[in-house]
């Protein structure tokens, strides 16, 4: 194992790593940023979960008859 690092210098295959993993995780962050469900800083859009919020309405009344 210790053959690899002699092939690599491990201050620059470190770096790499560390930069990919910060790209991935700012990635990660921002696809779920822009999904609704999982949108922590602007919460759900109102459009979105406007049909789930609908209720039936109650059935109407029909009107008394004029005497």
């Amino acid at each position: 194992m210790f053959r690899i690092w002699l092939l690599f210098d491990p201050r620059r295959v470190l770096v790499a790593l560390s930069i990919f993993l910060f790209v991935l995780a700012l990635l990660i962050h921002f696809i779920l940023l822009s999904t609704d469900r999982f949108n922590w800083l602007e919460g759900p859009r109102a459009g979105a979960n406007a049909a789930s919020q609908m209720s039936a309405m109650p059935p109407s009344v029909p009107a008394a008859p004029a005497k």
